[in-house]
């Protein structure tokens, strides 16, 4: 089982002052979040996604994903492709990250990225609906 699924964090997101919701603190990895659930992971992907957009005005999947994966330690270029192959968005297209039709595809797309495994699109919808249900509480 990959890093990743291990720590129920399927977006492999980093270690930083940031708290999400469902995050376990303090976590046993010194470099990637956990989650009490695989579920919350989704959530804080997509947090942090919509975080990208709304406080760095990146919309489009290459810059998204170019600030998420930098090429200085990453195939940034490749995971662009992966992502919006799998996904079915042009790297360039305008997204909102409010948009569950666009953002399910992309984080299950991220998540085979990171992990090598397809992902569990019902898990991905469920932490989609907690990040709607945050959004709106």
């Amino acid at each position: 089982m990959s890093r990743g699924l291990r720590n129920n964090n399927p977006g492999n997101i980093r270690q930083s002052a940031v708290r999400y919701q469902g995050e376990i603190i303090p976590s046993t990895d010194t470099a990637f979040k956990q989650f009490k659930t695989v579920v919350w992971g989704y959530r804080a992907l997509f947090m942090l996604l919509h975080t990208y957009q709304k406080k760095h005005g990146l919309n489009t999947l290459n810059g998204m994903i170019r600030r998420y994966a930098p090429p200085v330690e990453n195939d940034t270029n490749g995971y662009v492709r992966a992502v919006c192959t799998r996904s079915g968005i042009a790297a360039e297209r305008v997204i909102n990250t409010l948009d569950g039709h666009t953002m399910i595809p992309v984080a299950c797309a991220m998540s085979r990225v990171e992990n090598g495994v397809e992902a569990v699109r019902k898990d991905v919808e469920a932490g989609w609906e907690l990040f709607v249900q945050s959004l709106n509480a």
